[in-house]
């Protein structure tokens, strides 16, 4: 599986990462948690000051460890001066940088990527982006893919949620921008109900959560998937699933049937 690079000129991206939402939301740390992600591999984290606490509490968890991690964040606020806040936040926590910097929801998205273009020239921000969740969003989406303003999308991918396969991903491929996936695991709902282990056998994996990453991680156009948890050992699995043999057409297909 070929995957653009991101973290060129800077630390390795992993192919299964960690995502922040709700998992890090909290006062006391997860250093467990962002430890266990570190000593696995999975080195591109992705957090947003929409997720509460989340973005403190990851800086935090990677301490010492920070150059061996690819941070990506997010500006999210309609408001020029709040998003100067945020950005001088994030830049602070995360050790005078951010590797990814990404405009989240496309909220006010012209004057964020007109902030994010200065901070990359000052080198206070590696790359930039831009996300969206909602399919009702995607022709914006598609705008800003074409104007080379940015290098990375992020976008939900799942067997539930494959609206992206139509337009997004052909054309992140054809234009050479990295893939971020959100809600691999369909925040948690694909999990709640996970098919009996005889069922994963043909798959080679060990969990359900391990097959649902490794259906997103097999299509080539992919770069990075973020599952969220607030446990250790989970983590861990997750990270496994980074590692090939990939799915081909037969596994994906059996990946859909199982998840209903």
């Amino acid at each position: 599986m070929e995957l653009r690079e991101l973290g060129a000129g800077g630390p390795q991206v992993s192919v299964v990462g960690m995502g922040t939402w709700q998992t890090l939301d909290v006062p006391d740390g997860r250093d467990d948690v962002v430890g266990a992600a570190l000593d696995a591999g999975s080195t591109f984290v992705d957090s947003s000051p929409m997720y509460g606490e989340a973005e403190r509490t990851l800086a935090q968890g990677l301490g010492a460890r920070r150059d061996e991690a690819f941070v990506a964040t997010k500006l999210w606020t309609p408001d020029d001066a709040e998003a100067r806040r945020q950005a001088n936040r994030a830049i602070d926590f995360y050790g005078g940088r951010v590797d990814l910097y990404q405009v989240h929801n496309l909220v006010a998205l012209r004057q964020r990527l007109d902030l994010l273009e200065l901070l990359r020239d000052d080198g206070k921000v590696g790359q930039i982006g831009a996300t969206h969740y909602s399919p009702s969003a995607f022709g914006e989406l598609e705008s800003v893919m074409r104007s080379g303003r940015i290098t990375a999308i992020q976008i939900p991918y799942n067997p539930h949620e494959r609206e992206v396969e139509k337009r997004i991903l052909p054309l992140a491929e054809q234009l050479g921008l990295g893939v971020i996936v959100m809600r691999p695991l369909g925040a948690g709902r694909l999990v709640a109900n996970a098919p009996k282990a005889q069922d994963l056998e043909p798959l080679g994996v060990e969990t359900w959560a391990q097959a649902l990453l490794k259906y997103v991680l097999s299509d080539p156009r992919i770069t990075v998937a973020i599952p969220a948890s607030s446990k250790a050992h989970r983590v861990t699995e997750n990270a496994k699933a980074g590692e090939p043999p990939w799915f081909g057409a037969d596994e994906r297909a059996l990946v859909e049937r199982l998840a209903g």
